[in-house]
């Protein structure tokens, strides 16, 4: 009789095996350095470029390889359009009514596990392998990697609880940007071309692919998707219906899914359970929920290998292509009903935060044998666990989310030109034609004041364009020395270094106004002239100190009435044409 864990190592190798070597041998120009080494490896960025290429090539009907953006080091962000509709354009997927499914891969470049499977789950669903007919009634919008210049930061070291592969990709940006943060304010260049992406596509589903880490326990995958808890009350029966399809077929697939993020309440304490949650917009299936579109969270577990998590995630997304091919259709006409009833939402309550009510059920959870000991050098407790002994966990979970904050919605009103932006859909020159340049994302900004004049407004762009490009850092500085700094000063400046994140603020407004109170002050006390002199200089010598802090750390300046502007997102259809402006 074969003991259980023994069993499941025997599953898991099957499968594995199974997963490695297909019924008939794949054409070499179309397989990854990851499958040809039995996963143990990954490729670097320039075999993405190599098999998007390819694939475009073997597949001339049915596959298209674009270019949706440039990184700051200045590498291609490649993604490959799949479908057997026809519909190889935004426009003439609209047209068609067809749904699409974005599969993105590598927004934290050390976290692989998509980029891999997803090129082999679709050289098979191509070959009529995987998920038959299913690009016969949707488009795949497929992005290897996300993060294309943290990709190539390889190392071994790069996420050292990960078993595999044995080099990986780093987590943040060249200019230090967590992508997965960004989706709602869309600071970096990447995510930029990402929201254009989606602006122009309008993609039915977002899944983006995940490595977690933490705990060791027996679950190897978990699934999370908005709308569910959140979002419009249809849109949430579209949502729950898609989670729970794929989460039976992974399970019947061997896998061990969870609907939650298994992350502890108490840091590695797992008797204090788990908190069900709504991500927030800066996340990516926070951020598509507001418009009116189902995401998804996929998180692999990092304890598992290379090979089972590859094979769970190349899983996944067959079976979200099996699913979007059957029911997208009638999704998508649920999302667009959505999309109209968010027009409609003046004088209604809308919650602003959803928050786990207090009630608490109890799950069984799978895991091991673990001990809690004061660690030998930091003197906390410390859990340690024996992954040869399964064990089930009897947690509290905390999964009933209900509204917090709510406001209710306001009339919308009609937005000042120097606010407007193009929808997804209208060409540039549409915008143009109503005196409003093309922003790369779609979104639109608000400023915290009426926009200075022309000229000075063209100064601000140029500047803040100077400061996004960390190609230009080095060039900007040495060619505008004091002249540049002296006209930095002059309009205030926020200072950006070549990792893209603020460092210091400095306005010359509020240094003004403070000198203008304390010349009144001076003024009262009959100190006169001598006073506001010695007051100029004193202000004056602070923001020479603050630009001279600068300079000496290899920082850029660019203008805050250009970086200080903040998104204002709103739901459905009005956020997919930008940001409402309030």
């Amino acid at each position: 009789m074969i003991r259980k864990p023994a069993l499941t190592v025997l599953l898991a190798l099957s499968s594995t095996l199974i997963l490695a070597t297909p019924l008939h041998a794949a054409d070499s120009s179309l397989t990854t350095l990851s499958e040809r080494s039995g996963f143990l490896k990954t490729g670097r960025y320039d075999e993405v470029i190599a098999l998007c290429d390819a694939f475009a090539r073997r597949y001339p009907d049915a596959v298209r390889c674009i270019e949706f953006g440039t990184t700051p080091e200045g590498r291609p962000m490649k993604a490959l359009v799949a479908t057997r509709t026809g519909a190889m354009t935004p426009e003439a997927a609209r047209e068609k009514g067809i749904p699409v499914l974005l599969v993105q891969g590598g927004i934290h470049a050390g976290e692989i596990d998509g980029k891999d499977a997803g090129f082999q789950a679709l050289r098979q669903v191509l070959d009529g392998e995987a998920a038959p007919g299913a690009l016969d009634r949707q488009v795949l919008l497929f992005v290897p990697v996300f993060n294309v210049d943290g990709h190539e930061r390889f190392g071994a070291w790069n996420r050292p609880n990960q078993r595999g592969p044995q080099q990986m990709g780093w987590r943040t940006t060249a200019q230090n940007y967590n992508l997965n943060r960004d989706y709602v304010k869309a600071d970096a260049p990447e995510m930029q071309a990402m929201l254009a992406l989606i602006n122009a596509w309008d993609p039915l589903a977002y899944v983006d692919l995940h490595v977690t880490d933490g705990a060791k326990f027996e679950h190897d995958v978990s699934i999370q998707v908005e709308p569910v808890h959140a979002g419009d009350t249809a849109m949430r029966e579209a949502g729950r219906a898609l989670r729970d399809g794929v989460v039976a077929d992974l399970a019947r697939e061997g896998s061990l899914p969870l609907v939650f993020y298994p992350s502890f309440v108490e840091g590695d304490n797992p008797q204090s359970g788990f908190v069900d949650s709504v991500p927030p917009p800066r996340f990516s299936h926070g951020y598509m929920q507001l418009r009116n579109r189902i995401a998804m969270l996929v998180e692999t577990h990092s304890w598992k290998d290379y090979p089972t998590r590859v094979r769970i995630t190349r899983n996944t997304i067959v079976s979200l292509l099996e699913h979007v091919g059957r029911d997208g259709s009638q999704w998508l006409e649920t999302a667009h009903a959505a999309d109209v009833r968010a027009t409609n939402l003046a004088g209604k309550p809308v919650p602003l935060e959803y928050i786990a009510s207090d009630k608490v059920r109890t799950i069984d959870f799978r895991g091991y044998e673990y001990t809690r000991t004061p660690s030998d050098i930091s003197g906390a407790l410390m859990t340690r666990y024996d992954d040869t002994k399964p064990q089930i966990w009897k947690l509290p979970l905390r999964d009933e989310i209900v509204p917090g904050r709510s406001v209710v919605a306001g009339r919308r009103k009609a937005a000042p030109a120097w606010h407007r932006v193009p929808h997804a859909g209208q060409t540039a020159a549409q915008g143009e034609a109503r005196g409003v340049p093309r922003r790369q994302d779609g979104l639109r900004r608000r400023l915290g004041r009426r926009p200075p004049a022309a000229d000075a407004g063209r100064r601000l762009e140029t500047r803040g364009a100077r400061c996004r490009s960390r190609r230009l850092v080095r060039s900007d500085l040495a060619t505008e020395g004091a002249a540049g700094d002296g006209a930095a000063r002059a309009a205030g400046t926020r200072c950006v270094g070549r990792v893209g994140r603020i460092q210091q603020q400095f306005r010359t407004q509020g240094i003004h106004g403070s000198l203008r109170r304390r010349r009144r002050g001076a003024g009262d006390a009959g100190e006169g002239p001598q006073a506001e002199g010695r007051i100029r200089a004193e202000a004056e010598g602070r923001s020479g100190l603050r630009q001279g802090s600068c300079r000496a750390a290899g920082l850029l300046c660019a203008s805050p009435q250009f970086l200080g502007r903040t998104l204002q997102p709103v739901s459905g259809a009005a956020h997919r044409g930008g940001a409402e402006v309030r």
